[in-house]
């Protein structure tokens, strides 16, 4: 964190246009759950203009995953459709910059590699809906811990779409089973967030060897008397977009993600 930086403590009791505030001018570079309470999250894609047809298709084609809440025009790096005054160049945390489908760098700013003709896609994001299991008593081991959410690689293949494709990514939330069972009906509640969970109990079901290692985030304690319960997740298309190897890609870092000016519950696109 930067020596004028702000805590997660402090930053998610602040106003999302203060949360944003800080984010942009580099005050805050960690994950987001928690912060921005009641409003939707996303996660990140840019890509130049001749692969956006693509890319929007893939994301039709499987909306668990990826459920489009925000797209911009051509060019213009303002999410003028998700709240005032969104830059997608420096809102975000964290950002992952791809060459070639291999991540090249991370930085908390990206005005220097925006060009004329990048169009910048918003996916829902699961962290949206936490709050109303939080507010249900639920609680949420990664924020109790203060982590990104774990998330793996699966054996579940997505949709193709030109030249997208590849394995589904999933997040994890140990429960109870008397929670596991109110998750899923809170979070059907959800769609623009990914909706109700895919899979729970056995993750070797699901294509996951270690569940004490996941491919992206922070491991979590899982107690003896929990199930691990998955969720679609946001960070999909980076696994489609290091198989379509585009020259140049950027998305948000994992955990890292947009805080809207929408309500949660709300559906954008």
């Amino acid at each position: 964190m930067p020596d004028d930086g702000i805590s997660f403590e402090v930053l998610r009791t602040r106003s999302v246009k203060e949360a944003r505030a800080e984010i942009r001018r580099g005050a805050y570079v960690g994950h987001t759950a928690g912060i921005g309470s009641g409003y939707l999250q996303g996660n990140l894609a840019i890509l130049r203009a001749e692969l956006a047809l693509d890319f929007f298709r893939f994301c039709q084609r499987n909306p668990k995953p990826c459920p489009l809440v925000g797209v911009s025009d051509t060019g213009d790096p303002m999410l003028r459709t998700l709240g005032a005054d969104i830059d997608v160049r420096s809102d975000i945390p964290m950002y992952n910059i791809y060459r070639d489908g291999e991540l090249a760098e991370q930085r908390p700013d990206i005005a220097d590699l925006w060009q004329d003709d990048m169009v910048a896609f918003i996916i829902g994001c699961s962290f949206s809906f936490e709050e109303a299991m939080s507010q249900e008593g639920i609680r949420l081991r990664h924020i109790d811990e203060n982590k990104t959410v774990p998330m793996y690689r699966t054996s579940i293949e997505t949709v193709a779409a030109g030249p997208f494709g590849g394995p589904m990514v999933v997040s994890m939330r140990p429960l109870t089973v008397r929670d596991a069972i109110r998750a899923c009906e809170i979070t059907a509640r959800f769609p623009q967030a990914h909706g109700a969970p895919i899979h729970f109990g056995d993750p070797a079901e699901i294509g996951i060897a270690d569940i004490h290692r996941p491919d992206y985030g922070d491991a979590v304690t899982i107690h003896d008397n929990e199930i691990p319960v998955f969720w679609a997740c946001g960070v999909t298309p980076q696994a489609a977009l290091r198989q379509a190897k585009p020259a140049l890609c950027i998305t948000h870092a994992p955990g890292r993600m947009l805080i809207t000016d929408l309500a949660s519950t709300k559906q954008a696109f």
